[in-house]
């Protein structure tokens, strides 16, 4: 098996599935092989589960042979970020308290996932509690572009995992960024659904009201057809949206003709790297090509709903983790601990003020939506930073928050975007944008991000690893 086995698509595999040129049992032997070989450099996963993955895969094998067909992730090893409940593998959240711990039911996206036929491949590795950074005794993920850079969080095994070929797609989560950061850092397209459209049960919290779960992976398509496999209404989840969920692979042929592409070039271009901004503009000018209507809009007022994006994030980590802290502390990394304890001095009266903000920001956005069928930002302000800057961006909280200006505000509003290469740095690293939509329109968004993919290349690069 080559290098190009572990890059194929979800959809090409599936593909090679059904003309029988490919076994399930061949794709995740070699997967286990490929994870063997590299994985003690990158730490991307937590949990292989090899037994259990061949025998899923040699059920597939059985299955394709009798023409049963479960869907576009049918026999393809698919990671699981290790705050899903697996009730055959232990379930740690990046934490030490939990490490041990297997749940005695899975979480819905894994039943999801395992009843389209996925192979769950194994459990990846993940910030301390879904929060900014690895607990102190793990050893974090390494970003398979260049080690000396942030490989993000807190999906940072899911990234690593997907853009090195040690799986096909995985699932990630999303509180501040945390499917979008990975995503851009390791040369993904990653969604974000709309708050709700996929469920959260079995899904450890790090902020309930702000948690998404997603697909991330290589392309589009591939994220597309992940995410109708996850997505839906979960009697387990009362805030799991009801709406039907559209076949996101059958929708992709739409192309851009006709969307209107919203542009507030103040927000998206003051104060951030030139190098973004050049790769940004020439996004923007393939989506035009592409037959979309560019309109400048102006982005409602969000400064200081970012600024509130940590007290509110600390309010609902101290309430997820009161049968652990403070009981168990000493336990707890620093920064997930000073989390919780900024949690604990949060006024009623602070939490309303933030509510009210957020209440006001979300409106104003749906009105804007009004206007435009999506929005073009960028992923980050600057390109991807060392690990040296970025722990000085660690003790400067005002560039902390600089870093959420593209990715909180969405996640306040439970907005769903995809994020999709758009170029490389001067210093080889991918550079992401976002397209950001109204809620419910992820087929727009994948169908906009296809489009997108099909003109341009920056998806298909990978990292020099072998």
């Amino acid at each position: 098996m080559t290098a190009e086995l572990h890059y194929k698509s979800i959809t090409e595999l599936s593909d090679l599935y059904r003309r029988r040129e490919l076994k399930p049992s061949e794709v995740t032997q070699a997967s286990l092989d490929r994870i063997a070989q590299f994985d003690k450099r990158f730490n991307a996963y937590m949990t292989v589960l090899g037994e259990r993955a061949l025998r899923q895969a040699k059920k597939a094998d059985d299955e394709i042979a009798k023409g049963i067909h479960r869907g576009p992730l049918h026999g393809v090893p698919i990671g699981l970020k290790d705050l899903c409940y697996t009730a055959f593998a232990p379930t740690g959240g990046g934490t030490m308290i939990h490490a041990k711990f297997v749940p005695s039911h899975n979480a819905t996206v894994v039943d999801r996932l395992e009843l389209g036929g996925a192979i769950s491949i194994g459990k990846l590795k993940m910030t301390e509690g879904a929060y900014t950074s690895h607990h102190p005794e793990d050893d974090a993920p390494l970003n398979p572009w260049s080690a000396d850079h942030w490989v993000g969080s807190s999906s940072s095994g899911s990234g690593v995992a997907t853009s090195a070929g040690l799986c096909y797609g995985a699932i990630g989560s999303d509180t501040g960024g945390s499917i979008r950061f990975p995503s851009a850092t390791c040369g993904l397209t990653g969604i974000k659904p709309t708050w709700g459209r996929v469920s959260r049960y079995g899904v450890f919290p790090l902020a309930d009201s702000l948690d998404h779960v997603g697909p991330m992976c290589r392309s589009a398509a591939d994220a597309a057809a992940m995410l109708g496999v996850i997505a839906g209404a979960d009697p387990n989840d009362p805030t799991a949206l009801q709406a039907p969920v559209p076949n996101y692979l059958a929708q992709l042929g739409g192309g851009m003709r006709g969307l209107r592409i919203g542009v507030d070039r103040s927000y998206t271009q003051d104060g951030i790297d030139p190098q973004v901004v050049k790769a940004l503009i020439e996004a923007e000018r393939a989506l035009a090509a592409l037959g979309a209507g560019i309109r400048e809009v102006r982005f409602p007022a969000y400064e200081k709903l970012v600024s509130q994006w940590i007290p509110m994030c600390s309010v609902e980590t101290a309430e997820a983790h009161l049968a652990t802290y403070p009981s168990r502390k000493s336990e707890y990394g620093p920064d997930l601990a000073q989390l919780i304890d900024q949690g604990h001095t949060m006024t009623g009266v602070e939490i309303a003020a933030i509510h009210h903000e957020r209440l006001k920001f979300t409106g104003a956005l749906a009105a804007l939506f009004e206007d435009i069928d999506l929005l073009l930002v960028p992923t980050m302000p600057v390109p991807i930073p060392t690990l040296t800057k970025m722990g000085e961006y660690g003790a400067d909280p005002n560039v902390l928050l600089n870093i959420l200006r593209f990715t909180a505000p969405f996640d306040f509003s439970g907005s769903p975007t995809i994020t999709m290469p758009m170029g490389m740095s001067s210093d080889a690293m991918p550079l992401s944008f976002q397209l950001v939509g109204p809620h419910l329109s992820e087929h727009v968004l994948a169908r906009a991000g296809h489009a997108y993919q099909s003109i341009t290349d920056w998806h298909t690069r990978r990292p020099p690893i072998g």
